[in-house]
């Protein structure tokens, strides 16, 4: 049951955000800020110890990233409501973070206007996918998902291996790499690999770190 001021857990590993977030939330009377952590693997013990109401995740985080710490949160606490906080707006993340069990998904450039309205949903039992984000979603969710092999050679492709190198990369003969390309190419909905290559990275497949 929700506590009479909605109870917040802050996760990202930077400080400084952190900090931010915290003076953001500082002016709304009904949200308080019970505990924060800098990873994944902070977070779970920190929400097993606080059981806040809402936590608010960024997604992408060294030693164990939102999405992860999320699944596991949710697998061992059906009821937990989590917020992921990103920079990308990729339909394969915010597909990512929908399959993980987050109720809502902020970009971050549009976190100090939206956070305290995200968090109020959330902690009411709604979800928070603005109209951007949720066009994508629903984008996302009529596509087919890439099997691990086909994400494997997509990687590669994106760092511009041929395929003979992907062959002996992945130790697969040239007819399976072909058909591997294929698959994922007509999965896709594009032309080519070289297509295939920059769709991957507009849309949160294969992040370029």
């Amino acid at each position: 049951m929700m506590s009479e001021r909605i109870t917040l857990l802050v996760v990202d590993d930077n400080a400084m955000l952190r900090t931010g977030l915290r003076y953001t939330i500082q002016a709304e009377l009904d949200i308080q800020i019970v505990g924060e952590a800098s990873n994944g693997s902070e977070a779970r013990d920190r929400f097993r110890e606080l059981r806040p109401d809402v936590v608010s995740m960024d997604y992408r985080m060294p030693k164990e990233d939102g999405v992860t710490a999320c699944r596991k949160i949710v697998d061992e606490f059906p009821e937990a409501k989590v917020l992921l906080l990103s920079i990308c707006e990729g339909e394969e993340d915010i597909w990512n973070a929908w399959n993980a069990g987050a109720k809502g998904y902020l970009p971050k450039d549009d976190a100090v206007g939206q956070i305290a309205a995200a968090i109020r949903s959330l902690a009411a039992g709604q979800h928070y996918f603005p109209p951007g984000i949720a066009d994508k979603l629903e984008l996302r969710k009529g596509q087919s998902s890439l099997t691990p092999r086909e994400m494997e050679v997509l990687q590669l492709i994106v760092r511009g291996c041929s395929n003979k190198e992907i062959m002996e990369a992945l130790t697969l003969s040239s007819g399976t790499v072909r058909m591997h390309v294929s698959n994922m190419i007509d999965k896709l909905g594009v032309a080519d690999r070289t297509q295939a290559a920059i769709a991957a990275v507009k849309r949160g497949i294969v992040h370029l770190d």
